[in-house]
């Protein structure tokens, strides 16, 4: 309840602002200038929400899978793990915005922009599924050693269960980090004079010095990302919440 009425407040101190003021709405609009702004050019901004958050998907699962895949493989092969990882730390550490108009150079434009999206949201899945396995309780895996189950045994029924927890909290990362991703190729791939997701238009309205839809697409872009962050967690708490301290709490 207290950040709604933090919210409220805000919002109320904005809108007074701008009218004791009368600032142009090219400067700064009023947030209810801005939810008019959003009813009315709402056909092309859910067209242009609905492609980032397609975008937003296709770079997620990307990142899902490739994260957890590769994780498994280095826990089951040292020198791959060694040979590749650093190559990973290499996609974190360089700058997206610097990749994506070389991406758009080499990739049909779509293709581009989801790379992105999958880069950004790669490595916290692949990290953490990482070290999930590694964490594993090493008495347990004595036992495991002890009665000399194989490798596809000790990964099916002991180190997966205990990286669930470490994997969806990767995944909650990689979900808005895939948005972040998606954002900034758009942004790119509109500055190379083509682009129809959510960033285009806000690049678009700042050019143009429509400020009231640039507003209103950033309030689309972060009503994204908070919902794209509760599904995930809900899903997080769903999976666990029968069996792992991190969700049992929240049930009492």
């Amino acid at each position: 309840m207290l950040p709604v009425l933090v919210l409220a407040a805000g919002l109320g101190v904005w809108e007074l602002v701008v009218q004791l003021n009368a600032i142009p709405p090219y400067v700064l609009p009023g947030p209810v200038l801005v939810l008019e702004t959003l009813f009315s050019d709402w056909d092309v901004l859910s067209q242009s929400l609905l492609t980032t958050l397609i975008t937003t998907a296709e770079g997620f699962v990307a990142a899902a899978f490739g994260g957890v895949a590769l994780a498994l493989v280095f826990n089951q092969s040292k020198w791959l793990e060694y040979a590749l990882f650093p190559y990973a730390i290499v996609l974190q550490v360089t700058p997206v915005i610097a990749i994506a108009p070389l991406l758009l150079i080499y990739l049909p434009q779509q293709t581009a922009v989801v790379v992105c999206a999958w880069i950004v949201g790669f490595f916290p899945v692949l990290s953490n599924t990482a070290l999930g396995l590694k964490s594993v309780d090493r008495n347990l895996l004595g036992l495991f050693q002890l009665y000399r189950a194989s490798k596809l045994q000790t990964l099916r029924y002991l180190k997966l269960p205990a990286a669930l927890p470490y994997i969806l909290g990767g995944l909650r990362i990689a979900g808005g980090l895939s948005l972040i991703g998606a954002v900034v190729a758009e942004i790119a791939a509109g500055s190379a004079g083509a682009g129809s997701g959510l960033a285009y238009r806000i690049a678009e309205s700042g050019y143009r010095l429509n400020i009231p839809r640039m507003f209103a697409a950033l309030l689309l872009l972060s009503v994204a990302g908070i919902v794209i962050y509760a599904v995930l967690a809900l899903f997080s708490y769903l999976v666990l919440r029968r069996w792992h301290e991190s969700a049992l709490g929240k049930d009492t």
